[in-house]
């Protein structure tokens, strides 16, 4: 297989083969995203459920926990924000194991929806503190003596986030139905949800 092609419009997750940082900090976080999402994508409860060796780790517990990643720190992380809804109406409290161990009550099509939004309001949110101040905008977040993060520092979080489980959800998902693979194939689109591409 070839490599992908940067806007390819099957590919519409490849970042920029070349230009500045913030296209290039976006596009790898987008690719990551469109990854994760090929890989939760389309199971039924079972499917979501699935575990592996002695790790109690879920794609669906991946969903809801990347979803509560996007919202926190596109809220409390960027300006102080609280997190708000739909996370104001549950019994989330912050705790990362509540968003793992209460997935397995959550129907796929409750699970596909939470993530999904939540990667649109993330987007929206860090967009405009881009267009305010770019990558060298200080954050919300700070050290205790009050230095502040930067957006920069922010999306590079994201990243490591999404770097992470993505890993994961190779590894859950092949368990699954066999699943494999770097990137969606060319032309993907979800079957479950309202997830876009940047």
């Amino acid at each position: 297989m070839s490599d992908p092609i940067p806007d390819d419009p099957s590919t519409p997750w490849e970042p920029p083969l070349a230009g500045p940082e913030a296209p290039q900090l976006f596009g790898a976080l987008e690719r990551l995203r469109a990854t994760f999402r090929w890989k939760a994508d389309d199971l039924d409860s079972a499917g979501l459920q699935t575990t592996i060796g002695a790790s109690s780790l879920t794609l669906g517990g991946l969903l809801k926990h990347l979803a509560a990643n996007e919202d926190y720190i596109s809220t409390v992380k960027l300006t102080g924000d609280p997190v708000g809804d739909p996370w104001a109406a549950t019994a989330w409290d912050g705790d990362d194991d509540w968003e793992f161990s209460s997935a397995g009550e959550d129907a796929p099509e409750e699970l596909y929806a939470l993530y999904d939004g939540a990667v649109a309001r993330s987007r929206a949110r860090i967009a405009a503190a881009l267009a305010d101040g770019g990558l060298d905008r200080p954050v919300h977040a700070h050290l205790e003596d009050g230095t502040h993060a930067s957006l920069r520092r922010l999306v590079c979080d994201q990243i490591e986030e999404y770097g992470r489980h993505t890993g994961h959800a190779d590894l859950l998902r092949e368990a699954v139905d066999g699943r494999v693979g770097e990137d969606p194939p060319p032309g993907w689109l979800p079957a479950t949800g309202s997830f876009t591409f940047a």
